[in-house]
């Protein structure tokens, strides 16, 4: 039996379409399919890439979650990242959800420079004192803990004194404050250190050597970004809206028929799909990891999210002004949402500038920016 037919027979035994997705998602990692790439010991099947393509083709067509060994970031950095004690300990809860996590990078002073972090962590015996201040942190009300960027060593520049470390986030001295958005939703907040802990079992990466782990982190969080707006979100109602629907909302609002709206689903639709081509075509080549690649894919996430939003409202045309909160909300309250939440993929995960740089630099080969701060000791750099 092949790989398709093998998936398929497993969805058909287990994968019916609204069922409890928790009582699926422990089927899937115990059966090695929810994450095919990864080993045996931890959850996966050791399949090569293009055969894990098809696990996840067979998972679209049927819109089950999957493919968390490349979409599932917070259990991919641990993966990869972190010792088999840290694997024991989040693994399989990540995967079937059980708990949840967040990225602990930005500040108030480093956010497209974040090897400016001033987020400080002093080792005490077999733990490390915390102190500082994180911001934009998405999901850090609900999550147990987080993937903490701190400046362990001063006297050294910038790029050699940070340390990378998974912090349990339910504890005194971490407070959350939610940030409310354009939107009018809080999904991002600030996050307080006050002589907060983290043991030092569960640093990732050596001492003063977190900005390479940082930066590998980064990389998987583009690579997941870049995914986003190209699958198949239709079974997750957070997501609806980033181009599976707009027949459908184009037949609805009687514009289907205009020769322009449909150049442009059409232009949507062919984007989105030389977007997944790409990352497949990346990904066969041994180029899964490759920053300048998952930098090309997050912009043009990006880029296609921009592209629907503005689709949607030239369908909707003047009702996409209205942000009524009707339940369910109409397509004009959608359009609305989706043109403001759009910013958030241009900011998010490193700024579409940022990106630009990065595949600037490594692969057109462009010269880097001038960095007065990049030689010198940390605590000689102006905050």
């Amino acid at each position: 039996m092949n790989i398709r037919d093998e998936v398929r027979e497993f969805l058909a035994s287990a994968w019916t379409p609204g069922m409890d997705s928790a009582t699926f998602l422990q089927a899937a990692v115990d059966t090695g399919w929810l994450a095919p790439t990864w080993s045996a010991d931890w959850y996966g099947r050791g399949l090569s890439a293009e055969d894990a393509e098809i696990v996840g083709e067979e998972f679209r067509r049927v819109g089950a979650p999957g493919r968390a060994d490349r979409d599932h970031l917070h259990a991919r950095v641990i993966y990869e990242l972190g010792s088999d004690q840290l694997k024991s300990t989040y693994l399989r809860d990540l995967l079937t959800h059980t708990v949840s996590g967040c990225l602990l990078y930005s500040e108030p002073g480093a956010g497209s420079d974040l090897a400016s972090v001033r987020t400080s962590v002093v080792r005490e015996g077999d733990q490390w004192r915390v102190n500082g201040q994180k911001v934009w942190t998405s999901g850090a009300r609900t999550a147990a803990y987080g993937l903490l960027a701190a400046r362990s060593n001063r006297d050294v520049p910038k790029h050699r004194g940070m340390t990378f470390f998974v912090i349990p986030m339910k504890q005194e001295g971490i407070e959350v404050r939610p940030l409310v958005q354009i939107t009018g939703d809080a999904h991002f907040n600030e996050v307080f250190f006050t002589d907060a802990w983290v043991d030092d079992a569960n640093r990732l990466g050596e001492v003063d050597d977190g900005w390479r782990v940082l930066m590998t982190a980064l990389g998987y969080e583009r690579l997941v970004m870049g995914a986003r707006g190209v699958g198949s979100r239709a079974s997750d109602p957070t997501y609806v809206g980033t181009g599976d629907d707009l027949l459908a909302l184009a037949e609805r609002h009687g514009r289907l028929e205009d020769p322009v709206i449909a150049d442009q689903i059409a232009d949507i639709y062919a984007e989105r799909t030389a977007a997944r081509l790409n990352a497949a075509r990346y990904a066969a080549e041994g180029k899964g990891q490759d920053a300048a690649a998952m930098s090309l894919g997050k912009l043009m996430m990006s880029r296609i999210l921009h592209g629907t939003a503005g689709l949607r409202r030239d369908i909707v045309g003047a009702e996409a002004l209205y942000d009524e909160r009707a339940d369910p909300p109409s397509d004009g309250e959608v359009a609305n949402f989706f043109t403001l939440d759009a910013y958030f993929t241009s900011i998010g995960g490193g700024t579409d500038q940022v990106q630009r740089n990065i595949i600037s630099e490594r692969m057109l080969g462009l010269p880097k920016d001038k960095d007065a701060s990049k030689d010198i000791p940390f605590r000689d750099v102006r905050s």
